[in-house]
């Protein structure tokens, strides 16, 4: 049975889908980081929210763990390489509190504007200033959204129906959704001249830290007002308070900043700005919709291997992960065999994918054909850390997709670059969706992988059958199948030997020494 900690404050509702599931859930929120870690080593699975810290030493301790579930969008508190490296998959529910935390935008904007909480407090004091607190209208403003993706669109229509103009910098905004969204793409500078209103929408990576700087501030038109219910970072909250003090920025809303929870701040004494304790998220709706995302998603990956809203795995839904089932067992054997025959330098590998498994989510497969491919050569290599790995190791990882086929209705071809040069294996999958290995190094060969074979590479010569068979029989090693192929009559050729038992070195330098056999090679799978 699968284990499952919650360690922040989640909504009951994930606690039922879970046990719902068959899976043992604890709910444990409010540990210290080393409470945590003394128990983690017991989890397939971690869910949390903000006050969870994921880190490397959690992670070391987390010898079971296969998911970190974030109910929310931000992963900040998750140290997302490590994870990778750990090899446990990490989600969040970037759609959950979406809309949530787009009206929270919203309404610091519309309060911005109208000095709401600076008039609440005044009138409560038993003062009534109405010339004081003369705002500003919204409508025929310009409002400047710095990331325009699922939260920041939503941001914009909200505001268009507000009447307001929209300018969107987002490099990863196409011109066709812009026109969709009807918002006007422009670059950051063109933003903060025009803007009226800055909201930024955008997470926090090193391309963003401080992407309202002190110099970006400065070339923001007088009297903008600035909108962060994003992420803390992204705006340099000193330079901030001090261009509200000189009255270049007429005031700021800010909900997240660069340290929390933030208990003082250059922008606390000034009476321009709204402050909240990070609430965008904060709606019994979005409570219940993210808790209820991350134990749906989190139960799929543990019982089914379905992925979903992953940030360092490709997705893979519910329903695809049967249909890819039977492609994953064929995609790690192929690795695997590829893998354990490599024994020189791994300069790159190159995966076709054709026919039938190329109109399908391939990307995991590739992930899987890394992972058999690199773990006889490497300790550690999962699915999740593969591309990692052959990146940090500089080994070229390219993948085509294909109508083209040599006979099959669906094939699998994975081609190794090694320092001796060039050669490939191919699969595919027969009835019942049954793996088959059925081309190695050019050669036709049809082949079911077992637990114990032997590979050898001969010259195509009378004789080598029988002795090769007459040192295993000698051996008392058992063949319960054997496979052969060849290039041409007297050219190269290969034999798959399925052995009943693990084959002895002894044994195998006999084979090696036989004139006819160029490698020999036991393989297990």
């Amino acid at each position: 049975m699968f284990r499952v900690l919650i360690a922040d404050k989640l909504s009951p509702a994930a606690v039922a889908i879970f046990e719902e599931r068959g899976i043992q859930v604890d709910v444990k929120p409010g540990l210290s980081p080393d409470e945590q870690k003394a128990i983690i080593g017991d989890y397939d699975g971690l869910a949390i929210r903000s006050a969870t810290k994921v880190t490397p030493d959690m992670l070391a301790a987390a010898s079971k763990l296969k998911v970190v579930g974030r109910a929310g969008i931000g992963v900040d508190n998750v140290d997302i390489e490590a994870a990778t490296e750990a090899g446990v998959v990490v989600m969040n529910t970037p759609f959950g509190n979406s809309v949530t935390t787009a009206e929270h935008a919203i309404a610091m904007m519309m309060a911005l504007a109208r000095q709401l909480p600076a008039a609440d407090r005044s009138t409560r004091a038993g003062k009534w200033e109405k010339s004081r607190f003369v705002g500003v209208e919204l409508a025929s403003k310009s409002l400047g959204v710095i990331g325009c993706g699922n939260i920041g669109s939503i941001v914009a229509n909200r505001a268009q129906g507000l009447k307001m103009r929209v300018l969107a910098f987002d490099p990863f905004l196409s011109p066709e959704r812009a026109q969709d969204l009807g918002v006007e793409k422009v670059d950051l500078d063109t933003l903060l001249a025009r803007a009226d209103v800055i909201t930024l929408h955008t997470p926090l990576t090193e391309q963003t830290r401080n992407v309202l700087s002190a110099e970006n501030l400065q070339k923001c038109k007088k009297g903008v007002r600035i909108v962060n219910c994003a992420r803390g970072g992204l705006v340099d909250e000193a330079a901030l308070a001090a261009l509200i003090e000189t009255g270049h920025v007429a005031g700021a809303a800010l909900d997240v900043f660069a340290v929390e929870p933030a208990k003082e701040s250059p922008l606390f004494g000034l009476e321009n700005v709204i402050v909240t304790p990070h609430l965008g998220a904060s709606t019994a709706e979005a409570q219940e919709q993210v808790a209820l995302e991350i134990a749906e998603q989190m139960s799929d990956y543990l019982l089914k291997g379905a992925i979903i809203n992953a940030l360092n795995m490709p997705s893979v839904t519910a329903e695809e992960a049967p249909r890819l089932k039977p492609y994953m067992q064929l995609a790690d054997q192929l690795g695997s065999f590829a893998g354990q025959l490599t024994e020189t330098g791994l300069k790159g590998v190159k995966i076709t994918y054709a026919g039938e498994v190329a109109r399908l989510n391939t990307r995991p497969l590739t992930q899987i054909i890394l992972q058999g491919l690199l773990s006889p050569l490497l300790a550690s290599v999962n699915m999740v850390n593969a591309p990692a790995v052959a990146r940090s190791r500089d080994i070229g990882v390219t993948t085509v997709e294909t109508e083209d086929l040599d006979g099959y209705r669906t094939l699998v071809s994975v081609e190794v670059m090694t320092e001796r040069g060039p050669r490939d294996v191919c699969g595919t999958l027969i009835h019942e969706g049954a793996p088959r290995v059925v081309r190695i190094r050019g050669i036709d060969i049809e082949v079911r992988l077992a637990p114990h074979m032997l590979y050898v590479r001969n010259e195509d010569r009378p004789g080598f059958i029988g002795a090769l068979g007459g040192i295993l029989g000698n051996a008392g090693i058992n063949i319960a199948t054997f496979h052969l192929g060849r290039n041409q009559p007297g050219g190269d050729a290969i034999a798959l030997i399925e052995v009943d038992a693990a084959v002895p070195d002894a044994v195998l330098a006999e084979i090696q020494a036989l004139p006819q056999v160029l490698q020999v090679k036991p393989l297990t799978f």
